[in-house]
């Protein structure tokens, strides 16, 4: 399945993922200083079970999709997604936040029904 929009909203109707632009951003500018070619490459958003919710997120670079991955391409970053991770964060906003405290991506989740208290895993 595959779902694409230069312009970071969802699709509609589809099942989606946005990315903020300052997300895109900072995402192309790490895969740049990688030398991934950021036509191809993209960002591999994912679940996995673990932290004391039961939940968390995982992100990683990759220099192409799976067969079956899901491809959002939100303001110029290309977002893979598999098929099992989907339905958890189905309407989910990729964002990065700098600062003082750190810096760094976060995904706001409107499936979450709770969080354990240190913000690193999920539940459903």
């Amino acid at each position: 399945m595959s779902s694409t929009a230069d312009d970071g909203k969802p699709e509609p109707g589809g099942t989606n993922v946005t990315v903020s632009e300052e997300a895109a951003v900072e995402a192309l500018e790490l895969m740049e200083s990688e030398g991934m070619d950021t036509d191809v490459s993209g960002l591999r958003l994912y679940v996995q079970q673990g932290g004391c919710a039961g939940l968390s997120y995982g992100m990683r670079f990759e220099h192409e999709p799976e067969e079956n991955d899901n491809v959002f391409e939100r303001n110029g970053l290309r977002v893979f997604v598999d098929g099992a991770s989907i339905d958890y964060i189905e309407g989910s906003v990729l964002d990065y936040e700098g600062g003082l405290q750190g810096a760094g991506f976060h995904v706001e989740n409107p499936n979450v029904v709770s969080e354990c208290g240190c913000g690193e895993s999920f539940r459903t």
